[in-house]
């Protein structure tokens, strides 16, 4: 049976785990390509992982593309919906890290590309399929906790700022909407578990005395 060939756009810091687990872990997929706007960073991944780096996905898809079949966008946050609306012409299913876009309407059209051109979307949200995760569904599934009235959702974790010094984009409003990605895999937790969301409120409150 043939291998899915992925190519990854972007080789930031989430690249490097999507690499290492499509190299080490997937019999059945393996890279075909890396596409990076630094040219540097592509050629450090093409060198580790033995697939050919470019610094634009039309020139991927010109050379190498009749052997890509799903195209992973690892890039900043905020660039999610333009890299989405420019890659549906390929026609390939899309891998997007979370969040799928910063904005509501970003996210719609997104979507709306990918129906219109008939394009898989797909959003990476690798928690679910963590143990206590599964087991949890189960439980929820053989309606042991009986019927669900509240669900909250609370982040007990926090980034450094190495975190944001790793990269220039973490921590700007236009390209990491501030603490929404960091949340982003406990809110699909609590959709996956509670049902969607049909109104929404928020209180913004800002603690200038934390250490």
């Amino acid at each position: 049976m043939s291998k899915l060939r992925f190519a990854l756009v972007g080789c930031g810091s989430i690249a490097r785990k999507h690499a290492h687990v499509l190299h080490n872990y997937l019999d059945e997929a393996e890279i075909g390509a890396f596409v990076d706007l630094h040219e540097a960073r592509a050629c450090e991944f093409s060198r580790k992982y033995g697939a050919p780096g470019f610094t634009s996905v039309d020139e991927m898809m010109r050379r190498v593309g009749d052997q890509i079949d799903v195209i992973s966008v690892l890039t900043p946050s905020g660039a999610h919906c333009e890299n989405v609306l420019d890659l549906v012409q390929y026609g390939r299913p899309l891998v997007v890290e979370k969040p799928l876009a910063l904005r509501l309407e970003d996210a719609d059209r997104m979507i709306e590309a990918c129906d219109a051109h008939g394009v898989k979307l797909f959003v990476v949200h690798q928690n679910r399929y963590n143990l206590p995760i599964l087991k949890t569904r189960e439980a929820l599934e053989q309606g042991r906790f009986g019927r669900l009235v509240l669900g909250t959702v609370r982040l007990r974790w926090t980034r450094d700022q190495a975190y944001y010094d790793s990269e220039s984009w973490r921590g700007t409003w236009t390209h990491d909407g501030g603490v929404f990605i960091a949340a982003a895999a406990s809110v699909d937790r609590r959709t996956a578990f509670g049902g969607q969301v049909l109104s929404l409120e928020h209180i913004l409150h800002a603690n200038r005395n934390a250490c």
